[in-house]
Order: C-alpha cells, then sequence, then structure tokens
C-alpha cells in the first residue's frame, strides 16, 4: 500500500470512528487529515484534500477548535489561516473526554440534581417509582462522571496500567 492510499484508508476510518463518538463524519475526517500532516493546512487545503466545499471547510475546522483539537497559526508574509491538531493522542483521548463530559454528562446531571427535589407523596407508588428511577440513573452518571474526571486528571501509564488490571482480574473471574 502506497503513502496516499494509506492516508485516505486512515481519513476514511477516522471518519467513520468519529460518527460512533458523535461527531460528524466530515468533522472527524478533517480531524484525520490534520493529525497526519506534518505541517500545518490552509483551509483551501483542507478542501483540496477532502473535496468538500469552503463552508464545510471552515465549519468543521471552527468545530474542531471549539472541541480543544485543532489550533490556528498565521504564517508571517501570508494572510491565510492555517490549522494544525494535536499529535498526542492522550492528549487528544483527554480533550475529547472532557468535551463529551461538558456536552452530555453535565447537561444530564444538573437535570437529574433538578428532578430529585421533587415534590410529592413519597407513598404514591408512581411518585416512588419516580424518585427511584431518577437517583439510579443519577447514580450511574455520577460514577461515570467520577470515572471521566479520574481519566482526565490520570497520567497515562497509571491510567493504562489500571485499564490492564481491571481487565485482567475481571478474565480471572471468569
Amino acid at each position: 500500500m502506497q503513502l496516499e492510499e494509506a492516508k485516505e484508508k486512515f481519513i476514511q476510518a477516522w471518519g467513520a470512528l468519529g460518527s460512533n463518538w458523535g461527531i460528524n463524519r466530515t468533522m472527524a475526517q478533517v480531524h484525520a487529515l490534520l493529525l497526519i500532516s506534518p505541517n500545518s493546512l490552509s483551509a483551501q487545503e483542507v478542501m483540496d484534500a477532502l473535496n468538500i466545499s469552503r463552508g464545510n471547510a471552515n465549519m468543521n475546522l471552527r468545530a474542531l477548535i471549539d472541541w480543544g483539537l485543532v489550533s490556528k497559526e498565521h504564517k508571517a508574509g501570508d494572510r491565510k489561516e492555517y490549522f494544525f491538531a494535536e499529535k498526542d493522542i492522550w492528549q487528544v483521548a483527554q480533550q475529547v473526554i472532557i468535551e463529551r463530559r461538558k456536552r452530555e454528562l453535565k447537561p444530564v446531571l444538573k437535570i437529574l440534581e433538578d428532578l430529585k427535589t421533587m415534590e410529592g407523596d413519597q407513598k404514591d407508588e408512581e411518585v416512588k417509582a419516580f424518585v427511584e428511577s431518577v437517583e439510579n440513573i443519577h447514580n450511574i452518571v455520577g460514577q461515570a462522571d467520577k470515572f471521566l474526571e479520574i481519566a482526565i486528571k490520570a497520567d497515562r501509564n497509571w491510567f493504562f496500567g489500571a485499564l490492564i488490571k481491571m481487565f485482567s482480574r475481571k478474565s480471572k473471574q471468569e
């Protein structure tokens, strides 16, 4: 497999993975292109490489900047903006966790906290079932949030060591 074919295969695979992670395919493909590019790229170069429109390129570059996965730079004597991605995949993973936690878990936790203050007769079966369900969901989402907070703060060696221990214990139990 030649370099161009390998790059195309990687970009397509990263795009498909991105869809599974909750971001759009093109955004993931732009990220993939910038991940494997040794130099920062202009929006025009992104458009040409991925065969996408200027609006699509600009929208996805801005979204990647908002996610903290891409930065922009200016080159002396050039009016264009250039974009580059963080190359350290551990940092990328941590940034994705930070953003998903902020965009998904925190709002759910806020709603669940609000719901826990619901007033009602605790002897009423429907109220009791509702409160119990909300508390159970809050507990599991809260645990997930704590786990992600640990993952964000963790040193990569500690994190992967703990993960390996967890899986090796689980496989011994089976």
